[in-house]
Formats: C-alpha cells, structure tokens, sequence
C-alpha cells in the first residue's frame, strides 16, 4: 500500500500540556483525509508535525523521508491563518509563489481553477471578499501542483456556490493522485470529500474510518421526532412493544426507523389522536460521530421538517434528507 503521510507513537508537550498523546495514522496516496475535532484537540499541532514545522516525539515520514527533507515543491500548504500582503492583486499573489518553484502550474491557469478571473483577479487582495481572499490562497497552495496538499479550513468565507466548485477541484485533485490532509469546521465539508476522517480529542486519535463506517459504529439510530406534548404513556401497549420510544421536552421520539416506517408511525399516532405540530426525521451522520466522541455539538445543521398542515388525509407531508452533494 502507497502510504505517503504516516504517523506514529507522535507526541507533542507544551509545558505541562500535552497536545498530542502518542498519535498514529497513515495516509495513502490519492486520499483525502479529513481531520476533525475541538478547538484545543490538537490537530493545528498534528499539521505541524506532518509538515515538520514543530519538533515532535515519534516518527514521521511525508513521501517516504522526513518532512523536513521532502522537496518543498512537492508540498502545499494552506494554514487556516494567511495573510498575504494586501496590496497585491490575486494574480500578482499566485504569480510571487508560482516564482518561488523551479516549475509552477501557470498562474492564470490555476486562478481559474478557483473562481478568479478578470477583474476579479487583477483586484488588490485587500479588497476582494473574504471568499474571494480565500479562493486567493488556495491558489497560491496549489501553484507549485504538490503532491500532498495540507488544507486548513479551506473554503471559510466562501459561498455555497464556490465552496461546491472547490469541492469538485479537490476531488479532482485526488483523482489525479494528490494526497489531500484536510482539517474543517463544516462537517459537510469533510463528509463531502473525504475518504476517511480521523476524529482527534485531547490529543488522542479516538476514531478512524471511512465516514460511512464511522457512522455506523458510533452515529447512533435514525430517529423520527414528533413535536408534541404527547409522551409513550398516551400510545397503546403494542405501539410501546413496536416502536423504541421515549419523550424529552415536548418531542416524542420513534428511535432507530427507516424512512419505510414513517408512514406507519403516523398512522400510529392519529389512531391514538395525538396532535403534533411537526416530524423530523433524522438519519445519523458524523455531527452524531462528534457529539458521541467528544460529548460536544461540530455545526447547526438545518433540520429536516415534515409540516403537519392540513391535507386531506391528516398527515404531515415528508421531506426527507437529500443525499451527498
């Protein structure tokens, strides 16, 4: 197997406070890893060793050797913090780090890879949007085409519309063999591309695996929630021995459902008269990993409401989750 980041038995101490407690993991080549976890949990330090900006305890190894002995061009790096001299324009930006490297993508090439063209790219960096700033950044990681590319925090500020484009940049990326290390706050963000995702707590590595597996073992049941004053003790016998359900603060919740069962949930409920106001169905995914593995909430995420206003037949009309992007 190609593995081109690996960590092992890594430790890091700032004083009395240890920011990595022995991390191990690898990485393959034409993976995006994701990299989640608390403010505090380490992973800014984790990026750090991997790169080999900060001394650590353990070994690692980026493309087969030292972090601080791999060709710089074959690295890209973007820190969550970048501030960029702010009276150069984006293309004067990309152009001063394509020089830095004996070969470099073509400037104009890669700002149109991001979004940045025209005016947009002749405008000083001071003056674009935070999105724009950012789309600005990325370019100047990716001029030198590395062959890993850390990324911290990559689309803040960008909107919906940019931040999918760059999604599709980066799995492109990936497919043509670039090693992706990601670290984000968007939890659809690291869902979205990655192949696995490494949840990093108090300096531990707590969980590894692909987000599909993750879930599984850790996001808990899918559920329907049922804004009511009603609670299990107003349902029949058969439907507490049917259904998992429990009640806290004007919710009734059916656990571990699959959507095919929503419909005889409801049929449950009217037939036992119980009024509601709205259904939400939830299917776990990794904001349900993190809260498990850390005990606190990543992102809002918007909830999936069924209206209950009125149709002929009494029921709330269903709109479930969509699926990936």
């Amino acid at each position: 197997m190609n593995e081109v980041l690996v960590a092992d038995g890594v430790r890091k101490s700032y004083g009395d406070n240890e920011a990595l407690s022995g991390v191990s993991l690898s990485v393959r080549a034409g993976e995006v890893f994701g990299l989640i976890g608390p403010n505090g949990a380490g992973k800014t330090t984790l990026v750090r060793a991997l790169t080999g900006t900060t001394a650590v305890q353990g070994s690692v190894s980026v493309l087969g050797t030292s972090p601080t002995d791999v060709e710089r061009d074959r690295i890209g790096l973007l820190p969550q913090s970048f501030s960029p001299a702010s009276r150069l324009t984006a293309r004067e930006l990309v152009e001063y780090y394509a020089g830095l490297y004996d070969e470099a993508r073509d400037p104009e090439s890669v700002l149109a890879d991001v979004g940045l063209t025209g005016d947009d790219a002749d405008t000083w960096y001071e003056k674009l949007s935070g999105g724009q700033q950012r789309r600005a950044c990325v370019a100047a990681a990716l001029v030198n085409d590395p062959d890993v590319l850390f990324l911290d925090e990559p689309t803040t500020g960008i909107d919906p519309a940019g931040r999918r484009s760059l999604w599709n940049l980066l799995d492109g990326l990936a497919a043509g063999g670039t090693t992706v290390f990601l670290t984000s706050h968007s939890m659809a963000e690291v869902e979205r591309l990655s192949d696995r995702v490494g949840l990093l707590n108090a300096g531990e590595l707590v969980a590894v695996g692909t987000p599909a597996e993750l879930v599984a073992e850790h996001g808990g049941a899918s559920r329907l929630e049922v804004e009511t004053d009603a609670t299990p003790g107003d349902l029949p016998d058969l439907v507490r021995r049917t259904y998992r359900l429990s009640s806290r603060g004007g919710t009734l919740v059916f656990e571990g459902l699959a959507p095919r069962d929503i419909g005889d949930a409801v049929t449950e409920l009217e037939s036992a008269d119980v009024d509601y106001e709205a259904l939400t169905w939830t299917q776990p995914d990794l904001e349900d990993v993190y809260l498990s593995l850390t005990g606190e909430s990543f992102e809002a995420r918007p909830s999936d409401v069924v209206s209950a206003d009125a149709e002929s037949s009494g029921r709330g009309r269903r709109r479930g989750r969509g699926g990936g992007e």
